[in-house]
């Protein structure tokens, strides 16, 4: 979508309950600041930092002073935070009509999460999967009230596109997966492959409710400006002149909480802003590898089912 202004392009969300990860920093929380000023009725945000939360409370607050706005306390690395935070949303929520799972870690060092697994794929589909698995309910029934719109959003990367051979090393999942070349971009990529195809899986499986995954694009946040100096060459050098603002970062997401519903197509993958991408590899394309990740998500979660 050309010339994207979130001011007069994201409608009046009135009557609107919308939960996004991550809203303590970075893209997250820009979105947060931005949606408030679309007259939802609640806006609710998970992070692991309260002061970090606070900060983004009081610049929403001083964007839309009366829209209420929550900060959940949640670690994706740790499936217990997760289920205790996804139990009570699910039980103190009227509704849920828009779900975003943004929060993300990148290219860190090996290592695995609290439950073992390895720290990207923990982190960025595991936590998630879960999350959406105890609100799946909750966003079931709002899809069913008169005149709802319910999506799910889960916030990828084009990184995607570079995983471990066949995309999702499944045996290698419960280790940190340590590889000599690469082996951090990999991991990354490999777990943003899975929040990829998870959100195909989710459209396929609950038609009611509008799934499909996003990248930001390559964005100026933490995410990027904390990573070592070669790291940061690998990220800049091939976006020389495409590096976008937090600002501009927010600008995917806040297109697919608010255009329209018949603009976009259940289960596919959206580059800034709103443009249907064109982007597949072999793993991308395996339906079967879908099918065996949303089998294998649900045998891992089960203890936290």
């Amino acid at each position: 979508m050309p010339g994207f202004d979130p001011k007069k392009d994201v409608p009046d969300l009135s009557g609107k309950v919308v939960l996004i990860t991550g809203g303590t920093a970075g893209v997250g929380a820009g979105t947060v600041v931005e949606l408030v000023r679309h007259n939802p009725a609640h806006v609710l945000f998970t992070g692991r930092k309260a002061k970090s939360a606070q900060e983004t409370i009081a610049k929403a607050k001083a964007a839309a002073p009366d829209v209420k706005i929550t900060f959940v306390e949640a670690d994706l690395a740790n499936l217990a935070s997760v289920k205790e935070a996804g139990e009570k949303l699910a039980a103190d929520l009227p509704r849920l009509d828009v779900l975003v799972c943004n929060a993300g870690i990148m290219a860190v060092p090996a290592a695995v999460s609290k439950d073992g697994y390895e720290i990207h794929f923990a982190t960025n589909h595991l936590g998630h999967a879960l999350l959406t698995f105890k609100l799946l309910p909750l966003l079931s029934r709002t899809a069913d009230l008169t005149g709802s719109d319910v999506r799910i959003i889960m916030v990828t990367s084009t990184a995607w596109r570079g995983t471990p051979p066949g995309g999702i090393v499944f045996d290698k999942l419960k280790s940190t997966q340590d590889m000599a070349v690469l082996g951090r971009w990999l991991r990354y990529g490999q777990s943003k492959l899975a929040n990829m195809i998870f959100a195909r899986e989710l459209a396929a499986r609950y038609p009611k409710i509008l799934s499909l995954s996003l990248t930001p694009g390559v964005v100026s946040t933490g995410l990027v400006t904390d990573l070592g100096l070669m790291d940061k060459a690998l990220v800049y050098v091939p976006n020389i002149g495409k590096m976008k603002t937090p600002e501009e970062g927010t600008h995917n997401l806040l297109w697919a909480i608010g255009a329209l519903r018949q603009d976009i197509k259940r289960g596919f993958f959206y580059e800034p802003v709103g443009h249907l991408s064109k982007m597949e590899t072999k793993a991308s394309k395996d339906l079967e590898l879908g099918r065996k990740l949303w089998e294998w998500t649900e045998t891992e979660l089960a203890p936290w089912a």
